[in-house]
């Protein structure tokens, strides 16, 4: 292909890479304005003004990507991403969450830097790559740069703990990226192409034995299990999650998980069913180590960590179905996931103003009754019980795995959805936890009540819609049905 053919597909590609190319100039916006600013007699309002345009710049891109929805369809850049529905989808959950965490941060004010804002749009940028990555390459490449910026951010804070998960992070983060592109080159030389989208990828997958093809494979998605935080690569998560900003935990255990969903659904589309038995187990020893790790967790956010890690494996529960409900009640899982995940994190913030040990929510329930009511409801949908979606979720995910037992009669989908079913009782004892101490244990020390109405405002409305979905799954099933 000769150079201008190449300038012509790239001249091409640019429509349907519109928002990324908004996101990159407001990337460069923001330092730009970091800079005048910090020079200028209004330094002291820089974090402000960074906020305020991050905020804006965030809602034009969502609305570039609204645009998007069956519109533009089709490859960009000679098939290193790919355009479709699904997409556009997880776009609109990725830049709905940073929007949110944008708020969370402007309700509570953390001591960030004003460096923050412009690394929290480059990972948002990063995301977004992600979501059409069908490449190798591009895949890689678009993890590597959310996992850059998610290294600075988990190092934002002031305290040791910021410090120790920040290096914990990036060491566990090195090691499955270096795994990934290992496992990269191996599918590189089995099949000629690193392309997803070819179908000499698969044809010359599939001529390997099941065996090689699933320890390459398994190498191959260290990276996007990593994000995932699920076994073995989970390691870093209790750490970073005590030691970060609330608003940037909030972030990153909900948008990277967002991206990285989408990843493995394309890359296990291209393997084949041999590979299943795999997923099925990293799922079920996620669930149980995610599980019965948080029952001994007396910090919230370390608790949160932890749940995060079983969450995921209840995510993967779908995708090991590997039929067209279980990828459709993955996707369900994961966006109400994040709903219940933004909730949670927010309201550590207006009920614990600062702490996290369950002993500082100690009789809060009385200060506090409007919050506690609906952190009990969020805890209750984390668990799974109706009247919230997160029975919907969990419902449909056991639905899907139970539909690819009965067409393969495998006895380890059947462990997957017992220890499955089992553990979500045993989350019972340690999410209820929240209401247990907020309502029936009290606190001899006097404290002062911080409110927020833009706060309170947020936490009721996330509370009520994940009410209201359980009332009205299909206004959410519809819609990701036709992805």
């Amino acid at each position: 292909m000769q150079l201008k053919d190449h300038l012509y597909q790239v001249i091409q590609s640019l429509p349907g890479f519109l928002p990324e190319t908004w996101l990159s100039v407001a990337f460069l916006l923001l330092i730009l304005v970091e800079i005048l600013l910090k020079n200028s007699r209004w330094q002291h309002q820089t974090t402000s003004v960074l906020r305020g345009l991050a905020f804006g710049m965030g809602l034009v891109a969502l609305s570039l990507v609204f645009l998007q929805w069956n519109d533009l369809n089709g490859y960009l850049f000679h098939h290193l991403l790919y355009l479709d529905n699904k997409a556009v989808y997880f776009k609109i959950l990725i830049l709905v969450t940073f929007l949110f965490v944008l708020l969370h941060v402007q309700i509570i004010r953390p001591d960030l830097p004003a460096e923050f804002y412009s690394i929290l749009m480059a990972v948002v940028l990063g995301l977004c790559l992600m979501t059409m990555s069908v490449n190798g390459l591009s895949i890689y490449l678009s993890i590597e740069l959310v996992s850059i910026g998610s290294y600075l951010m988990a190092t934002l804070g002031r305290s040791k703990k910021s410090g120790e998960g920040g290096l914990k992070y990036l060491l566990f983060g090195a090691l499955s990226s270096a795994v990934m592109l290992y496992g990269l080159s191996f599918l590189y030389g089995m099949t000629g192409t690193l392309d997803l989208t070819n179908d000499v990828f698969a044809s010359q997958l599939a001529q390997n034995p099941p065996s090689i093809v699933q320890v390459v494979g398994f190498l191959t998605l260290a990276g996007v299990l990593f994000k995932l935080s699920l076994v073995p690569f989970h390691i870093w998560a209790p750490d970073v999650y005590e030691g970060a900003a609330t608003p940037v935990v909030a972030f990153l255990s909900t948008a990277p998980k967002v991206a990285a969903l989408l990843v493995l659904m394309r890359l296990l589309s291209v393997f084949s069913l041999d590979f299943q038995p795999v997923m099925a187990v990293v799922a079920l020893v996620s669930i149980l180590a995610g599980n019965l790790s948080a029952l001994w967790q007396t910090d919230l956010k370390r608790l949160l960590a932890y749940s995060g890690i079983a969450q995921a494996g209840f995510v993967l529960v779908g995708l090991v179905a590997f039929n067209q409900t279980g990828f459709e009640s993955a996707v369900f899982y994961i966006t109400v996931y994040i709903l219940m995940n933004l909730a949670a994190f927010l309201l550590i913030d207006l009920i614990g103003e600062g702490a996290t040990d369950l002993n500082s929510f100690a009789g809060k329930g009385t200060s506090h009754p409007l919050l506690s009511i609906c952190f009990t409801i969020i805890m209750v949908a984390l668990v799974g019980l109706p009247p919230t979606v997160g029975f919907t979720a969990k419902l449909l995910v056991f639905s899907a795995l139970w539909e690819a037992n009965q067409s393969a009669g495998d006895g380890l989908l059947i462990a997957l959805l017992v220890v499955g079913l089992l553990n979500a009782i045993v989350s019972l004892f340690y999410y209820f936890k929240v209401p247990f101490y907020l309502f029936f244990r009290t606190n001899a020390q006097n404290f002062s009540l911080f409110r927020s109405f833009l706060g309170e405002t947020v936490v009721v409305l996330l509370t009520l819609v994940v009410i209201l979905l359980f009332l009205k799954t299909n206004w959410l099933i519809d819609w990701i049905r036709v992805l």
